[in-house]
């Protein structure tokens, strides 16, 4: 005789194995899951790097206030037109002229002149401009800032160096009087300095672990409404089901780090098999804190509600884009039970620093600890519960 199955029309399936094929039968049958898991991260792939494509902010505009009208005056407004980082917008001798501008967030900078700048600097007199940006927009109000001291500091370098020739034999001279010590800034990693390549590595992560905890909270919420568990509650059954899952992490890991990064041409150190394995260890702790996290819904609509809230929390107790030291003491601790806080560390030290299994050891024991807490408790709640609630 057959046994009668309490979860629904189908057989509950069995085993590890059973249990691995029946979860993902059950995601590529929702379409919500199908959306999160698969779509989603394709869009945000192209969709999410598109704004910083160009790296960095360039072409700034900025007004010019010239109340010298002189050659040097003239030149400085020259350089700084040809200068990357900005673009002189408007050049007038009011100073009203350019605060509108300013105000009006028409510009991000003004560079005054003061009327008796040539004359100063003949005479040898210490000479200033003044220079001032819109702090509103942090980094269009530095690139702004750097790029007039940039210039300014040109066309200084330049008319002392004509100076030293003068009184030097040759311009070689002159350029080591002037500058004793040479300066050769090279960035190791972020070749480009720029915010693409710093931010987006460690959003990828946490776009992997959010549209998973999504997808499965999700299912789990289904399956209870529909009081129809696709595997049996047994232990194997269960490692079945943390593994089909963490299968989908795993695989958007590959996309994302072994694909996506290399089709946006962001910086990469080679360190694959290192990856493969933090990959892995990341995709089953994700997958565990899911289930457990499905555990506690039930509806199908809840798990989203609450969830998506948790994006940006868990993205700033990260430690990229916020330091650690600025958060409160129990948050520095508590922030390691979030997987995406060691992954985006672990990650970035492996795909972009280079770095080896052992220098991401504390990030890889901080995921198996998250692992086997989260898989303990998650078992525990799935024996317990000897019927889905309705």
């Amino acid at each position: 005789m057959t046994q009668p199955h309490s979860h629904g029309t189908a057989p509950a399936a069995r085993g590890v194995f059973g249990s691995f094929v029946a979860t993902w039968r059950a995601m590529l049958g929702d379409v919500g899951a199908i959306m999160l898991l698969f779509v989603g991260g394709i869009i945000y792939s192209f969709f999410y790097p598109l704004p910083y494509s160009q790296e960095n902010v360039q072409q700034v505009p900025i007004a010019v206030v010239d109340q010298d009208r002189s050659a040097i005056s003239r030149q400085i407004t020259r350089y700084a037109d040809a200068h990357p980082a900005v673009k002189v917008l408007q050049v007038t001798p009011d100073l009203r002229v350019a605060q509108d501008l300013l105000w009006k967030n028409e510009v991000a900078g003004v560079l005054l002149i003061p009327e008796g700048l040539q004359g100063k600097v003949l005479s040898g007199r210490k000479a200033e401009v003044e220079i001032s940006g819109n702090g509103v927009y942090m980094m269009m109000n530095k690139v702004a800032l750097n790029g007039l001291a940039e210039v300014v500091g040109t066309v200084s370098a330049g008319i002392e160096l004509k100076r030293l020739a003068a009184t030097t034999p040759s311009s070689a001279q002159a350029m080591a009087v002037r500058q004793p010590v040479n300066v050769n800034a090279v960035a190791l990693f972020n070749v480009r300095e720029g915010y693409g390549s710093y931010i987006v590595p460690g959003v990828a992560v946490l776009i992997i672990q959010q549209t998973l905890l999504l997808a499965v909270t999700l299912l789990f919420g289904t399956w209870r409404e529909r009081a129809a568990f696709p595997v049996q509650r047994s232990h194997g059954a269960y490692v079945g089901m943390l593994l089909a899952f963490a299968s989908v992490a795993f695989l958007n890991s590959l996309y994302f780090f072994g694909f996506v990064l290399w089709w946006q041409d962001y910086p990469r150190a080679g360190n694959f098999g290192g990856l493969l394995l933090f990959a892995a260890l990341f995709a089953l702790c994700v997958a565990a804190v899911g289930m457990l996290l499905g555990s506690l819904f039930r509806t199908r609509e809840r798990s989203a509600q609450l969830l998506l809230c948790t994006a940006l929390p868990f993205m700033f107790l990260s430690g990229l884009s916020w330091p650690v030291e600025a958060m409160p003491t129990l948050l520095q601790g508590l922030r390691w039970l979030v997987p995406s806080t060691a992954g985006i560390q672990g990650f970035i030290a492996l795909n972009q620093l280079g770095a080896s299994l052992s220098q991401v050891r504390y990030e890889a024991l901080a995921l198996l600890a998250v692992l086997l807490l989260a898989t303990g408790l998650g078992l525990w709640r799935w024996r317990a519960e000897t019927e889905p609630s309705a």
